[in-house]
């Protein structure tokens, strides 16, 4: 004689319904973890293009404002969009032989992660230092 099997007819439909929106969320979520790495990366990218712009200047304060048009240029170009930018170069060391540190900050809103809205915002920030060449002309004031 056999038993009587239970019947469980659609029981794995409803586990899937249930599971589906919680797999949505953890796909969101990647999703924002990687648009998230994604501007980190540009950030560090407009850094360097910023140390390299800056570089190239003849003074100090031709590479300030060199590294700040660039830093912009380069995170629109990305297409980032920060709701604070702030680029500061170090020129201390700006001399034949010497060096340039560009740091960039960039305020990120969550909301425009991923389709989660989420709340907040969030801060990357990237630094570079870019040589000057030691053989060019006198730093110029």
């Amino acid at each position: 004689m056999t038993t009587p099997r239970p019947r469980c007819r659609g029981s794995a439909s409803a586990e899937l319904v249930l599971l589906t929106p919680l797999l949505m969320l953890l796909v969101l979520l990647a999703v924002a973890a990687g648009r998230l790495v994604s501007a980190q990366q540009k950030v560090t990218d407009a850094a360097h293009q910023a140390a390299r712009a800056a570089s190239s200047q003849p003074g100090p304060a031709t590479a300030d404002q060199a590294a700040a048009t660039t830093a912009r240029a380069a995170i629109d170009r990305a297409a980032v969009s920060c709701r604070h930018l702030d680029t500061t170069a170090d020129t201390a060391q700006f001399r034949p032989g010497g060096h340039i540190t560009v740091h960039v900050t960039c305020t990120v809103t969550l909301a425009q992660l991923a389709l989660l809205h989420l709340p907040g915002t969030r801060t990357v920030s990237a630094t570079f230092t870019a040589p000057i060449d030691q053989w060019r002309s006198e730093v110029q004031p």
